[in-house]
């Protein structure tokens, strides 16, 4: 940009651009990533000082001010301590366990990527795409069937050197975007033909044709392929599940998402929001308890203002905990980290936008019947759907929490998993794609 054609407007947008490639190249600063580990332990240390300084020892030395008895005192004392000492073993197990990083014993290699050649008309992805990757209107290759070839005529087959996706955009309904993505191109699997949809009748009151039906459209990219695991930062083949995190400036094992106080691991996660929600729930009950019951004496004493700040913070952080506790369990049952949910999330909200296409806003039952048709055909999003699935919740929780009992609820344990290897769900081919239930080994159709 010539210093005649620079504006205000342009200096600014590219200095946003430089400061936000410089955030992107370099982890945050260390004070910014333990911050929270202060905040958390300032507020354990303020909520104990209140509870046990303040409103245990006044019942203990039986202060006017007290709201209970002695015996009452020394009892909410005893339980107060061991759940405070739960709190902090697993609070600690979760800051200082790391949960590995692969640059740490994978060697850096450098993986040429094939570039795709230039297709004519082609337009490229937008964030406006809500239709998804179109598993039947794939390039065909060659050696298919008759059925499947019969593709071509309406799709070009195109170089090896390319994989092509079409995705049905917010296009006219006879139009479709296709999108390249290198793979390796004698693994190209077109089960079978799409089914053929009246796209002149779609919605039409006016004529008699059934509505455009729109297939179930799962991810045709094969995500165990070392091309799509190679992280161009660290420059090696990520292990399964491994992301790389921008804050910590590293890959990470079985990325969750980036946590402030830890890159956590998730068995020591839950033992520590587990143990957390309990205590804060014990202080704000107990407290909140003795203070209802000390208004019906007539002496009762004067309510201490850092009672009700002690039960505004332990109320907000015991429910923050308990939603987590909760968020994170469904997680564990369903074999799936945080990242990995919110592509079956998308997924469902683009199977929903095809609902909304193929029938009207208050046609329900023909909704329901549609996604049956569609779970009869591939199995259920997020289970049969799942690349990590093991086959029943329990198996789940196991590989993740462990089988001692034990382990659940104290944090010395480690799941059947190692973070590097993860058994993968047959439903799927050797690549990471899944397939249609006609496909499955025949024990599992």
């Amino acid at each position: 940009m010539s210093n005649s054609d620079r504006t205000c407007c342009g200096v600014v947008e590219e200095a946003r651009m430089r400061a936000h490639n410089r955030r992107a190249q370099k982890p945050q600063p260390w004070i910014v990533l333990k911050f929270a580990v202060g905040l958390t332990l300032a507020l354990i240390g303020y909520t104990s000082y209140v509870y046990v300084g303040i409103f245990c020892k006044d019942m203990i030395v039986k202060n006017e001010s007290a709201l209970g008895s002695q015996t009452t005192g020394i009892v909410f004392l005893v339980v107060f301590c061991f759940l405070l000492l739960m709190v902090l073993w697993s609070y600690f197990a979760v800051v200082t366990t790391s949960p590995g990083y692969p640059t740490d014993f994978i060697e850096k290699t450098e993986l040429e990527l094939p570039e795709p050649p230039p297709v004519h008309g082609q337009q490229p992805a937008t964030v406006s795409d809500t239709r998804g990757m179109s598993f039947e209107l794939m390039a065909p290759a060659a050696g298919l069937s008759n059925d499947a070839s019969a593709l071509s005529n309406s799709i070009p087959v195109m170089p090896p050197a390319a994989r092509l996706f079409i995705t049905w955009a917010h296009l006219p309904l006879d139009e479709a975007r296709i999108v390249n993505a290198p793979a390796d191109p004698e693994s190209t699997h077109v089960p079978g033909p799409a089914s053929p949809s009246s796209h002149e009748n779609f919605h039409d009151p006016n004529l008699n044709a059934s509505p455009a039906m729109f297939p179930r459209q799962p991810s045709t990219t094969p995500v165990l392929a070392p091309e799509y695991r190679f992280c161009n930062k660290d420059k090696i083949v990520k292990p399964p599940r491994t992301h790389h995190c921008r804050a910590c400036g590293t890959c990470v094992l079985k990325y969750d998402h980036h946590c402030p106080c830890q890159q956590k691991l998730f068995s020591f996660f839950v033992n520590f929001v587990q143990w957390a929600s309990i205590l804060s729930f014990w202080m704000f009950a107990t407290i909140l308890g003795l203070n209802i019951k000390s208004r019906t004496r007539s002496s009762a004493p004067a309510i201490n203002p850092q009672h009700i700040v002690l039960l505004a913070l332990t109320g907000l952080f015991g429910l923050f905990c308990f939603l987590m506790f909760l968020t994170h369990v469904q997680l564990i049952m369903l074999n799936q980290t945080t990242v990995e949910s919110l592509g079956f999330r998308s997924m469902q909200e683009r199977e929903q936008d095809n609902l909304s296409r193929m029938h009207r806003w208050y046609d329900c039952g023909a909704k329901r019947r549609t996604r049956r048709r569609w779970d009869k055909e591939w199995g259920r999003i997020g289970k049969e759907g799942n690349l990590w699935w093991l086959g029943s919740r329990r198996a789940n929780w196991e590989s993740v929490m462990g089988k001692n009992v034990w382990w659940w609820f104290l944090p010395v344990g480690r799941g059947l998993e190692d973070a590097v290897n993860f058994p993968t769900n047959p439903r799927f081919d050797k690549q990471g794609r899944w397939r249609r239930r006609r496909e499955w080994p025949s024990d599992l159709r």
